[in-house]
């Protein structure tokens, strides 16, 4: 969710600090800024700014600011309102400053304490909590060890954190520390870096390194060194940090969703670049391994948790396999009953999303020892805590609401339920060879879709004009019209639901009306015509139908009824052809409507906080 950038050096940062926030502003944020200071001046204060505006005003801010030492944060509200005095960084008797990812679950009683203590607080933040207990810890031990002092104050900290520290008399010193959020160390030539997201920092630095849970990295211009929560040095890898990426780049494309979408057909093709067969050793396991479960459990959330549900058909009708879906957010709130033969599937596009990991926990505490992570980052948590991956190859994806990494999530999850049909003996030597050649055919069939544009466009600005959608889908597809009908109400703000098209009797058809658009998702499957029934029912009662119908369903436009039709029938992997329509139909509604499509509002892209 939030974002942090930190850096020393021996040279000014502060345009290393407003370009990394820059990179990351598509997470999602409602106010920004940096605290820096400048080693020259013999009494180097702390100096800041922030703004609720976007980081193209503090970058204008930033022209009157010098710095060799600073923290800067992008800040998603959730203790207090989103205001200037809200935002990060938080600074204890202009002494200490503190940027924080995360959530303090504790914040109250310690911030009680604090004021008994004689402290005064000038936002309703959390974070503000942690600077003053650094500055008291600090000034109260007289050593004035800054690293010391932070070791000493997490463990009063219950919740989860990612932080950024520096002391207005060194510096010289940049201290980082998490817990439950993650936080990148970047190494450079005469300065170091440390990052909510490597991202932040691209082609900026030489290498990086993931920072473990628990971890206190103590960052100088030459040299970093990390210790652990005893203060014992620990040692932690070093990968080449990635080249500026391309995926900041918007290209000739308007908004960074709109080039995800059309990205969607390379998405796919690297996904399944060099598969040449099924088997769980697409997911790193030997087929040994794969032998001892026989049920499964999907935890998700969000459009993952979408993505999931479509899963749940594809495993029970493909592989035969008894498959549940929960969303990760209730499911740890709930006494559950736990079968040791059950295989735990976590998906999530950043692998850090905090409802989903503890959700992980959670079940691995229960006893179960089987765990499967479909994730977009090699790096990420959920990838290092599970037995066993697969990383979709959808890249950086920059707009808040999901496209082509949802979309390589199906493709992962379909490629897990043919697998285990494999293994389960469901699937011949030569139905293997169809299937793959149906999934090398995947992305030219969804570059026929993504030619649907200039129809999409001219209902979206039917669409525009409307305050409530219904979307309804049966089977398979009645989960792609959940996914369409949270991307029209993401980013447009227009009040959209959906429901199994079956379900319209009992209850949604009360709320049809010449002013209520309707969405079909139309395949030519085995429900075609019960959908068709409902579709009249809707007809019957003045309602609009908008239909994305396949060549063969013999749905045609009439009054009240209006068709796009797709090129082609794709049987089990039709979810995902039917599912970029509805990307591009809530994309033009948003843009004719005048809304921020990659960054709307009180949203954010990786949820690292519960």
């Amino acid at each position: 969710m939030c974002g942090i950038v930190g850096a020393v050096s021996h040279h000014n940062i502060v345009d290393v600090l407003v370009e990394g926030l820059r990179r990351l502003e598509y997470r999602g944020y409602d106010s920004c800024g940096f605290a820096v200071i400048n080693s020259a001046d013999a009494h180097h204060p702390i100096a800041r700014a922030r703004t609720t505006a976007r980081v193209a005003e503090l970058a204008e801010q930033g022209k009157d600011f010098s710095g060799t030492l600073g923290i800067a944060h992008t800040r998603w509200a959730t203790h207090g309102k989103p205001d200037t005095q809200n935002a990060h960084p938080h600074i204890s008797n202009n002494l200490i400053a503190v940027v924080h990812n995360g959530i303090i679950e504790n914040y109250e009683s310690l911030r009680a304490g604090l004021k008994s203590a004689g402290y005064v607080f000038t936002s309703e933040t959390d974070t503000e909590v942690i600077a003053h207990l650094v500055h008291q810890q600090y000034v109260g031990s007289g050593k004035k060890d800054l690293a010391d002092s932070i070791r000493l104050v997490l463990p009063r900290l219950h919740g989860a954190y990612a932080i950024g520290v520096i002391a207005q008399d060194q510096p010289e010193v940049l201290i980082g520390a998490r817990a439950g959020s993650p936080l990148v160390v970047a190494l450079g030539k005469h300065e170091n870096f440390l990052a909510s997201d490597a991202l932040a920092l691209a082609g900026r630095a030489d290498a990086m390194m993931y920072l473990e849970e628990g971890d206190i990295a103590i960052l100088r211009a030459d040299s970093v060194n990390i210790v652990d929560q005893a203060g014992k040095t620990v040692q932690r890898d070093s990968k080449p940090m990635p080249a500026q990426s391309e995926a900041v780049d918007l290209g000739p494309y308007q908004h960074y969703m709109q080039k995800e979408i059309f990205e969607q057909p390379r998405a796919i093709g690297d996904t399944l670049a060099n598969i040449v067969q099924f088997g769980p050793e697409l997911f790193g396991a030997n087929p040994e391994s794969w032998k001892l479960f026989n049920q499964i459990l999907i935890l998700a959330c969000g459009t993952s948790y979408y993505s999931a549900c479509v899963a749940k058909y594809w495993l029970e009708d493909i592989a035969g396999i008894p498959t549940q879906v929960e969303i990760a957010s209730e499911y740890r709130y709930r006494n559950t009953i736990s079968n040791p033969s059950t295989l735990i599937v976590v998906v999530s596009q950043s692998g850090e999303t905090a409802d989903t990991l503890a959700a992980l926990r959670h079940a691995k505490s229960l006893g179960h020892c089987f765990t499967l992570a479909i994730c977009n980052v090699a790096s990420s948590a959920m990838v290092r805590e599970t037995d066993w991956h697969f990383l979709t190859k959808a890249g950086a994806e920059i707009g808040v609401a999901s496209t082509k990494a949802f979309t390589t999530q199906l493709l992962a999850l379909y490629l897990l339920a043919v697998s285990i049909a494999k293994r389960a003996g469901k699937i011949s030597t030569e139905k293997e060879k169809d299937l793959l050649r149906e999934l090398r055919h995947l992305p030219k069939a969804i570059h026929a879709v993504l030619a649907l544009e200039p129809q999409i466009i001219a209902w979206s600005e039917a669409f525009a004009k409307c305050e409530n959608a219904l979307f309804l889908g049966r089977g398979l597809h009645y989960p792609i019209a959940l996914e369409g009908a949270l991307k029209l109400k993401e980013i447009s703000y227009i009040h959209a639901e959906a429901y199994p098209a079956g379900e319209l009797k009992h209850g949604p058809l009360a709320l049809v009306t010449e002013k209520m658009p309707v969405v079909t998702v139309a395949p030519n499957d085995a429900l075609l015509e019960k959908l068709k029934s409902n579709m009249q029912e809707v007809k019957a009662r003045g309602g609009r139908l908008y239909v994305f119908a396949d060549q063969d369903t013999e749905i045609v436009s009439s009054e009240g009824i209006h068709v796009i039709r797709l090129p082609e029938h794709y049987g089990n992997l039709s979810p995902i052809l039917h599912v970029v329509p509805l990307q591009l139909l809530a994309y033009h509604t948003a843009c004719a409507r005048g809304t921020d499509v990659d960054k709307p509002r009180n949203l954010a892209k990786s949820v690292t906080v519960e």
